[in-house]
């Protein structure tokens, strides 16, 4: 997920005319990345909770441990950039990554859910840090004119990295998965999910070599020096808001509102990612559709074909027994692709058409598309949720600006504000988890999406107001 950089985010200090292609190169794979290690956690969800063993709720920590990092590490990244500078605060939030992605080699090894829950804390905690620090960059590393056809690359390159790696993921994880339990059903249960478990080793040693890789890069190269916003214009800012009597960012109840809002949107994106595998196992579908079996059979042979260029075995993907965790893990992948069409879509939408109107549109669809996919039964079900990826699309750049505008000399405190709101996308799922386990199933836990979707739709009503 990308932060919108707030209006006094950093400016370029004035400098000869210098191409900044090799920088832009830089950021584009960091917001890559930034999408691909969020969005694993779809796949990861769903194959821990079999490997440890363990209930909707336990499992629910995954998204917990890596989303509170945004809640605990907003403003304390903040001064770390303060004191060490943008560019070196983007190799450690690197290398606290790659520390993360470390902790699983011994996770997996010992089966132990504490340490995999530690590795996503460390790997939250980095991405807080880069998303920080990366942010500012885009919006100022070229032309200003330019700045949001800038922020639009790096948003689709999030995006992608979103819906590929549950894909690739899944592939790696359940195929390998369902040929080892063939291949090892003879053995105890504890063995064989010992065995299992290691199949996460292999993807993670490799983020961490490319994390080390990447930071070094970072620690090499040159990248244009930030500054902060003339006093000036924060002078003006001030005045203006000094007139309106106000002392406190929480003294503007739209961005108290907005607050609320990234939180249950972040929620709500994030909840019905991470659940969806779980709530196809749930539905018990036998059959699946041909649509269904032909995109998962058509990605599957692409993502194989990507398998043997890298001199792996290829990993079939059955479609014949109803719905899998690999097929799953197909379904996460679309609701992500869905949310990065709707951000490709949403920029010339956003030009032309009223950003508020909508805001109202996509949020009660979404709310009746979950309620609709509570209400209905088998195949459907799961791809009324897939379709509110394209509802979650344009939520984020549009209620950012809604809940900053107008806010003058507190615009940083604002923004840093809804930035610890992304801690949504920890208790969220918490909740749902919770609900499954002890509340009646996953079907009621997916109320939660649907109160969620209401506050949003409030809030696009009536909540942006500026009073």
């Amino acid at each position: 997920m990308a932060l919108a950089p707030s209006s006094t985010s950093p400016v370029a200090t004035a400098a000869p005319a210098r191409s900044y292609v090799g920088p832009m190169v830089l950021m584009t794979t960091l917001f890559f990345l930034f999408g691909a290690v969020t969005n694993f956690n779809g796949v990861l969800m769903p194959y821990l909770k079999d490997v440890c063993q363990l209930t909707d709720l336990q499992s629910s920590l995954i998204p917990f441990a890596f989303f509170i990092a945004y809640f605990l590490m907003s403003l304390p990244a903040g001064y770390v950039l303060e004191r060490i500078g943008y560019q070196r605060g983007i190799v450690l939030g690197l290398m606290i990554m790659a520390g993360g992605a470390l902790l699983f080699v011994p996770a997996a090894e010992a089966r132990a859910y504490g340490l995999f829950l530690a590795g996503l804390s460390l790997l939250g905690a980095g991405i807080t840090l880069l998303q920080v620090a990366a942010n500012p960059y885009v919006s100022v590393l070229g032309p200003a004119r330019q700045a949001a056809s800038r922020i639009s690359i790096v948003g689709v390159a999030n995006g992608l990295g979103g819906t590929l790696s549950p894909l690739v993921g899944g592939l790696l994880l359940f195929g390998s998965a369902e040929l080892l339990k063939k291949q090892l059903a003879a053995l105890p249960l504890g063995e064989r999910l010992t065995q299992e478990a290691a199949l996460v080793k292999t993807p993670y040693l490799g983020l961490a070599c490319f994390l080390a890789a990447l930071a070094l890069l970072f620690f090499i190269v040159r990248l244009p020096k930030l500054e902060s916003i003339p006093a000036d214009e924060e002078t003006v800012q001030a005045d203006a808001a000094l007139l309106q009597g106000r002392t406190s960012a929480l003294d503007f109840r739209h961005l108290v509102l907005g607050v609320g809002a990234i939180f249950f949107y972040v929620g709500v994106e994030v909840g019905l990612g991470d659940f969806l595998i779980r709530y196809g196992q749930s539905l018990q579908i036998s059959q699946l559709s041909p649509f269904t079996q032909t995109l998962v059979q058509s990605l599957n042979a692409v993502t194989n074909y990507g398998l043997l260029v890298i001199g792996q075995a290829p990993l079939p993907i059955d479609t014949t027994h109803g719905f899998t965790a690999a097929v799953g893990a197909v379904l996460v992948a679309s609701y992500w692709f869905g949310l990065m069409v709707g951000r490709i879509v949403g920029i010339p939408l956003l030009r032309r058409l009223s950003d508020r109107r909508m805001l109202v549109g996509v949020c009660g669809a979404g709310m009746l598309l979950v309620l609709g996919s509570i209400l209905l039964r088998g195949e459907a079900s799961l791809w009324l949720i897939v379709l509110c990826g394209l509802c979650n699309s344009i939520m984020w750049p549009v209620i950012f600006p809604l809940a900053i505008k107008g806010l003058g000399p507190f615009t940083k405190k604002g923004s840093s504000y809804l930035i610890m709101a992304i801690v949504g996308g920890a208790l969220i799922p918490l909740l749902m988890g919770w609900l499954a386990t002890h509340g009646g199933g996953l079907r009621v836990a997916f109320l939660v999406p649907v109160a969620c979707y209401a506050y949003l739709l409030h809030y696009a009503v009536s909540g942006y107001r500026v009073r």
